[in-house]
């Protein structure tokens, strides 16, 4: 009989999730199942004893990479205290970025069963999305694997889990870019409309906010060029296809170091990326594909919670 492996933290996924946002979405997420704190489960709780104790096993049901595991302990503790029971014991058998396989017992959670199947279902659905996108992302960086080039999310996140989706997306072997409109300016089409040119807009930018690196958006050579005359830092080339873009690329690497222009340019290509044009698309020198997929159309992994007979 195979022993399961005890590991002593269920990610080591870096940066990790931000502990007082897993609190704040927990609670959310159960709010939204139980109803307000303390809320209730009518059909646990009318079935089962509280001093009814279980094991349940998390299971993958089908194969991929998980991301998530780090809100189990979460969950257990925050309804464990709505219910005024213990909280289950957790001992995790796989870690946030492990590959794994349908059947797999990735945690075994010990304790009250009021507890475990009140927590079942919340407890899945972040785990669950997290490494939806955790294994669609690995697809891709696997792909990209020995191209040089690295596979980038999107802001095309759902509302109020973009920190857990980036993070699966760090799990699945991927890159964030940046997490908000807050971080790194990223100068549109509408953006250069409203100031009047791409110049215009990257000085605006460089005035109000010196700190934060700037990316403009360019669909031609010429764009591309404008903007490293600009001054952005990061270019993205946007819904080019190979020729265009191996164009662009050299064009701007011929530029590098030069008049201004930093030694290295990032150069991000993106729109209508797929798995199968990944590699030919990498092959053009860009330092970084573009994925809105990874984030707005993964379907979930298949996670079960098994309470044992």
């Amino acid at each position: 009989m195979s022993t399961l492996p005890v590991l002593d933290t269920p990610s080591t996924v870096t940066p990790g999730l931000d502990a007082a946002w897993i609190t704040r979405t927990v609670r959310i997420a159960l709010d939204e199942d139980l109803g307000s704190a303390p809320g209730r489960d009518v059909t646990s709780q009318a079935t089962i004893p509280p001093s009814a104790a279980g094991v349940a096993g998390l299971v993958a049901r089908a194969g991929g990479v998980v991301a998530g595991l780090v809100v189990v302990r979460e969950v257990l503790d925050q309804v464990a205290s709505r219910l005024d029971l213990a909280s289950p014991s957790v001992t995790f058998h796989a870690q946030d970025g492990d590959a794994v396989t349908a059947g797999q017992v990735l945690a075994t959670l010990e304790g009250p069963t009021q507890v475990l199947l009140v927590a079942e279902r919340t407890l899945l659905n972040l785990a669950s999305r997290a490494s939806g996108v955790a294994t669609a992302t690995h697809a891709f960086a696997a792909e990209l694997a020995g191209t040089g080039a690295q596979v980038l999310d999107t802001r095309k996140t759902t509302p109020g889990l973009r920190a857990l989706e980036k993070y699966a997306v760090r799990a699945g072997g991927g890159t964030n870019k940046r997490m908000g409109l807050y971080d790194v300016a990223m100068v549109k089409d509408n953006h250069v409309v409203a100031a009047g040119s791409v110049a215009a807009a990257v000085a605006a930018v460089r005035e109000r906010f010196p700190d934060v690196q700037i990316q403009v958006e360019a669909d031609t050579t010429a764009q591309a060029l404008e903007a490293l005359a600009s001054g952005a830092d990061f270019l993205l080339l946007d819904n080019m296809g190979p020729a265009l873009l191996a164009e662009t690329v050299a064009a701007v690497r011929e530029r590098e170091g030069r008049d201004g222009v930093p030694t290295h340019v990032e150069l991000e290509a993106t729109g209508n990326l797929t798995l199968e044009k990944a590699r030919e698309v990498a092959a053009t020198g860009v330092d970084y594909l573009s994925v809105g997929a990874l984030t707005h159309s993964a379907p979930i992994l298949d996670l079960a919670l098994d309470l044992n007979p």
